[in-house]
């Protein structure tokens, strides 16, 4: 029994295939109640910008947009507003190469990607999954321990430090739940608070 993460993208019949009887459970921003709310674009509100005290965010995705920085473009404290789970991602289409994210709305510091993850996206994620998603991290649980899962994302990178493609989040609903895993790679440092 164990929780698994597969790419949304493969058809359903080869999870299955590959997961036989298991549950299989999409936690995108296309799933459906309750499960949507894993998904870093949900609009739970409240949830705190990292070193930016007193500011929140409705959404972990308004937070990582928010303080992305671009060779255009600096931060844009209006992605920590956006409700709709639309029109949050800001591209190096429309705003140049990006130069990394700013530690906090006003902080001088540019952080490079890994560490952005680490300071920025990780903690985030993590206060959403302990107080606003505790209860659906409490079913994944009880289901993980009757049966096998699924966790349906777009990526199934789980390794912060694998720059190469993006952060699962299905990935870290995973790991919030067994804890570090002895085969896991060691992070370098621990992510801030």
């Amino acid at each position: 029994m164990a929780i698994h993460v597969a790419s949304r993208r493969r058809a359903r019949a080869s999870i299955e295939a590959a997961h036989p009887g298991a549950l299989i459970v999409d936690v995108t921003s296309r799933a459906e109640e309750p499960w949507v709310r894993l998904s870093p674009f949900y609009p739970h509100g409240g949830i705190p910008v990292p070193f930016t005290p007193g500011v929140t965010s409705w959404s972990v995705e308004g937070i990582w947009q928010a303080l992305k920085v671009f060779a255009d473009e600096d931060v844009d404290p209006g992605r920590l507003a956006i409700t709709s789970m639309k029109g949050i991602k800001r591209t190096v289409r429309k705003y140049g190469e990006v130069r990394g994210h700013r530690r906090g709305l006003a902080g001088a510091e540019l952080l490079p990607y890994e560490r952005a993850r680490r300071e920025i996206y990780l903690p985030s994620y993590r206060w959403v999954l302990e107080h606003r998603a505790a209860d659906l991290v409490a079913e994944l649980a009880r289901l993980g321990s009757e049966g096998d899962v699924v966790l349906l994302d777009y990526g199934t990178n789980g390794d912060v430090g694998d720059l190469s493609s993006p952060l699962s989040h299905a990935a870290l609903v995973r790991r919030h739940i067994e804890g570090p895993r002895a085969d896991a790679p060691k992070a370098r440092d621990a992510p801030a608070t």
